[in-house]
């Protein structure tokens, strides 16, 4: 068993590559079969599994969250840090906050096109942390 956590400066809302990170914590646990779970430690950012070569899939996710969860709806309550509050928690929601990939031959097992991404859903940039747990053997 191994853990590593990191420290993710973010530039505000997007998605940034961890895919590195979790490639690295894969090595350093040395296991040739097992599982990386991969958990960020906050409400208003989340992890995703998507495609890596063409940015616009980034640029429509954002646009289907928006639908989704917009910031300003007079719906929402809870806005005690501005606008995009509560909808960073719907998106956060929606998208999760933990995955797991096979880890096979002692690395991530993940498609060809796919990558693994914070996404940072509040404007401001932030501070996220993340923890990768690998187990196996």
């Amino acid at each position: 068993m191994y853990q590593a956590s990191y420290e993710i400066a973010t530039r505000g809302r997007g998605l940034l590559e961890l895919t590195g990170q979790v490639t690295e914590a894969a090595r350093e646990a040395a296991v040739s079969t097992g599982i990386a779970h991969v958990f960020v430690h906050h409400t208003s950012a989340s992890l995703l599994i998507t495609e890596n070569a063409d940015p616009a899939v980034h640029r429509d996710l954002e646009r289907v969250l928006a639908r989704l969860a917009p910031d300003g709806d007079p719906e929402f309550e809870h806005d005690a840090e501005g606008p995009d509050d509560m909808p960073a928690h719907v998106r956060s929601m929606l998208t999760g906050c933990s995955l797991s990939v096979p880890v096979t031959g002692g690395r991530l097992a993940l498609g060809t096109w796919q990558g693994i991404y914070l996404y940072e859903h509040r404007h401001a940039p932030h501070r996220r942390r993340i923890t990768v747990t690998v187990q196996g053997a």
